[in-house]
C-alpha cells in the first residue's frame, strides 16, 4: 500500500536567497501551525525510477528549509508534503488529486518522466492547482496552469550535436527511451544533426525495463557511425553503458547525450565504462561559482558529505521551488492566478546553475547550459553558454495571445 510521507520542514542556519553563504537569521515555527502554506512534491522515492527522485525530493526540502530559516514566505512556514510516487502512473494520478483536493495545496513540483508529468498536469489543470514540473525534457507543453525550471532540447541539444559533430564527425546512430521523451528527442537530433552538415544513420527505441543491448551494439559496430548519442533513461538502461564497455567499444565510438548523468549514472559506472562520454545540461556539481561552491557545501551539511552527486534534476527540483517563491513574493499572495501573473510579469534570479529567467510567453526558463565530459566519476566542464538560449525554437506557444492552451508542440522535421 502506498502511503504519503509528511514532512513539516523547520528553520535551516543558511539561506540560499541572496544569501551564498555564511548564517542566516533563525526562525522557529510551530510543527502545528495552522498557518503553515503547503506544498506537495510528487516524485518516485522508490521503484526503478528512484535514482532520479531521491536527489530531486532531498532538493525541494532543502529549498523549504531555507526559505523557512529567512521566515518563511509572507511571514508564514512552508510545510513541505512528500507523495513517493512509487514509478506507478497510478499513483501520480490519485497523489495529484489527493494534493489538490483534499491536502489543498498552494504548489505541486513533480513528475520525473514525461508520461508522469501528463499524468499529473490534466489534474492539476482540473482542480486549478499550480504545477511546477522540475526535470530537463522534451520541451514543447504549453499550458498557463504549468511552468518549467529544467532545460529542453532546444538549449541542450542545440548546443551539443555542433559541438561533437565538430569533435567527431556527422554520421551518428541514435538510442532512446521508447515513450514521450526519448521520442521527441530523438527528432530533435535528427534535426539538429542535419543542421549541422550530418546523418542520423538509425533510431532505435527501448522500452524503459529493457536490460539486454547485445542486438543494438553488433548493429552498431556493423553500422559504424561517428558517434552514438544516448537518449537512454533509467535504471535498467545502465546496462547498455556496461555492455558496450564489455564488448570493448569504450573509446572505439564515442557517446554523446543530454541525459547521461541525470540518474548519477557517472558515480555509478566504473571510471571504464562511462570516461569520455560528453554531456550538456543547466547543472553539473563541478560548476566553479561562488554561488555553486555554497550550495554544495549547504547540500552535504544537510544530507551528509557521502550523499550522492547533485545532479541536473535536483537542481531542476531546487530552482523549480526558487522560482514559485519569488513569484509568491511579487505577488504578495499565495493564490494561484496572482501567482502566475506575478510570474509572467518577469522574473530573473541567480541559481546555482547560474542565471535564469521566467519566459512569459511559455512558461519555461531561460538559463545556462554546460558541455562537459565525464573523466573519473567527475563532469569536466569543457564550455559554458551564458547566451540565455531560446526556450524552445520548435514551440509556436504564446500564453499571452492564448492563455487557456493546453497542448504539447512537437518539433517538425
Amino acid at each position: 500500500m502506498a502511503i504519503s510521507r509528511r514532512l513539516f520542514i523547520q528553520g535551516s542556519a543558511v539561506s540560499a536567497l541572496g544569501l551564498a553563504a555564511g548564517v542566516a537569521p533563525q526562525f522557529s515555527f510551530a510543527a502545528d501551525s495552522k498557518d503553515a502554506i503547503k506544498i506537495a512534491s510528487i516524485l518516485d522515492l522508490s521503484g526503478g525510477l528512484d535514482i532520479y527522485g531521491k536527489p530531486m525530493s532531498n532538493a525541494i526540502n532543502l529549498a523549504a528549509e531555507e526559505i523557512n530559516a529567512t521566515g518563511g514566505l509572507l511571514g508564514r512556514p512552508l510545510q513541505v508534503i512528500n507523495y513517493d510516487a512509487q514509478s506507478n502512473m497510478q499513483l501520480y494520478a490519485q497523489y495529484a488529486q489527493q494534493a489538490a483536493l483534499k491536502d489543498k495545496v498552494a504548489v505541486v513540483h513533480g513528475g520525473i518522466t514525461s508520461a508522469s508529468r501528463e499524468v499529473i498536469r490534466p489534474v492539476l489543470d482540473r482542480f486549478r492547482s499550480l504545477y511546477f514540473y522540475p526535470a530537463q525534457y522534451e520541451g514543447g507543453v504549453c499550458d498557463r496552469n504549468y511552468f518549467s525550471s529544467g532545460s529542453t532540447p532546444a538549449q541542450t541539444v542545440e548546443k551539443l550535436v555542433p559541438y561533437a559533430v565538430k569533435k567527431w564527425g556527422k554520421k551518428v546512430y541514435v538510442l532512446a527511451a521508447d515513450y514521450n521523451y526519448g521520442q521527441i528527442v530523438s527528432a530533435w537530433v535528427k534535426k539538429s544533426v542535419h543542421d549541422n552538415g550530418g546523418e542520423v544513420v538509425t533510431v532505435e527505441f527501448f522500452p524503459l525495463d529493457v536490460t539486454d543491448f547485445g542486438a543494438a551494439i553488433s548493429k552498431i559496430q556493423s553500422a559504424k557511425p561517428d558517434m552514438v548519442w544516448s537518449a537512454l533513461v533509467g535504471g535498467a538502461h545502465i546496462s547498455f553503458y556496461r555492455q558496450w564497455h564489455a564488448a570493448g567499444m569504450s573509446g572505439k565510438i564515442p557517446i554523446a547525450s543530454t541525459v547521461f548523468g541525470g540518474g548519477n549514472e557517472h558515480i555509478i559506472l566504473s571510471p571504464e565504462e562511462s570516461n569520455g562520454i560528453l554531456v550538456a545540461a543547466n547543472y553539473m556539481q563541478e560548476i566553479p561559482s561562488p554561488e555553486n561552491k555554497a550550495f554544495v557545501e549547504r547540500f552535504h551539511a544537510r544530507y551528509g558529505a557521502n550523499t550522492p552527486y547533485i545532479s541536473d534534476l535536483a537542481m531542476g527540483a531546487y530552482q523549480g521551488m526558487l522560482i514559485w517563491a519569488e513569484g509568491v513574493r511579487k505577488a504578495g499572495d499565495i493564490e494561484r492566478m496572482k501567482v502566475i501573473e506575478a510570474l509572467e510579469s518577469g522574473v530573473t534570479l541567480t541559481s546555482p546553475s547560474g542565471k535564469l529567467s521566467v519566459d512569459p510567453a511559455t512558461h519555461h526558463c531561460s538559463l545556462d547550459v554546460h558541455i562537459a565530459e565525464v573523466e573519473n566519476h567527475q563532469m569536466k566542464i569543457l564550455q559554458t553558454f551564458t547566451d540565455q538560449a531560446p526556450v524552445d525554437t520548435a514551440m509556436v506557444c504564446d500564453l499571452k495571445k492564448n492563455p487557456r492552451d493546453t497542448k504539447q508542440y512537437q518539433i517538425e522535421l
